[in-house]
């Protein structure tokens, strides 16, 4: 069972998440707060697989929570779920241990894809934001080494002529989120359409 709880400051936001995992069989939500103090202590006392944190909240925020909850509970993931895209702000949330990076104007089945990669200990990040800016390694290429597993399945198998909704069958997605892994791949590996993409693909087809 995922376990998983939530922060965010507008209850609104919060109702639609809930909504959207209630029917989850593998998800258990065991706490929702409106404020980091409220999240700390649901953490604290649930100890959480997951947390989904937004980064603005009253009395504590998400950056603060995220350095807290990795210190004393170093196997929890972190997913930010904010409004904001600028660097700076995804930057801090990487370097207080966060493990993926949602935007609010994203399509909230975004959360459902991000929970069950961040859970097989990927990395998740909105199709909004160029995550090779953030590459710890200079020296080495954003491309593969920033390619999560998932992506790299998903390489392979347009490299073998499928269509993303075979791929969605296969990999038991939704055609969106698969849409939403070849546009994140197209950027990282800084190509230029689905043609070049299938081109990478069929070449790199056993090589991934």
């Amino acid at each position: 069972m995922i376990t998983i709880a939530i922060a965010e400051d507008h209850q609104s936001l919060i109702d639609g998440i809930e909504l959207l995992l209630r029917y989850e069989e593998e998800i258990s939500i065991v706490g929702m707060a409106n404020d980091g103090e409220k999240l700390l202590d649901i953490v604290r006392k649930k100890q959480p697989k997951i947390v989904l944190t937004d980064i603005r909240m009253p009395k504590i925020d998400g950056i603060v929570v995220t350095k807290i909850i990795k210190k004393e509970l170093p196997h929890t993931k972190i997913i930010a779920f904010s409004m904001f895209d600028q660097e700076d702000a995804v930057r801090q949330m990487i370097d207080a241990g966060a493990s993926g990076y949602l935007l609010k104007n994203s399509p909230l089945e975004e959360v459902l894809s991000a929970i069950h990669q961040v859970i097989r200990g990927e990395t998740y990040f909105d199709a909004a934001i160029d995550i090779s800016l953030f590459s710890k390694d200079g020296k080495q290429s954003a491309k593969k080494q920033l390619l999560s597993k998932s992506e790299r399945e998903i390489l392979k198998l347009i490299g073998q002529g499928k269509t993303s909704s075979e791929i969605a069958a296969i990999r038991f997605n939704s055609v969106s989120t698969v849409e939403t892994h070849r546009k994140n791949i197209i950027r990282k590996l800084g190509l230029h359409g689905k043609g070049e993409l299938l081109r990478y693909a069929i070449e790199k087809k056993y090589n991934f």
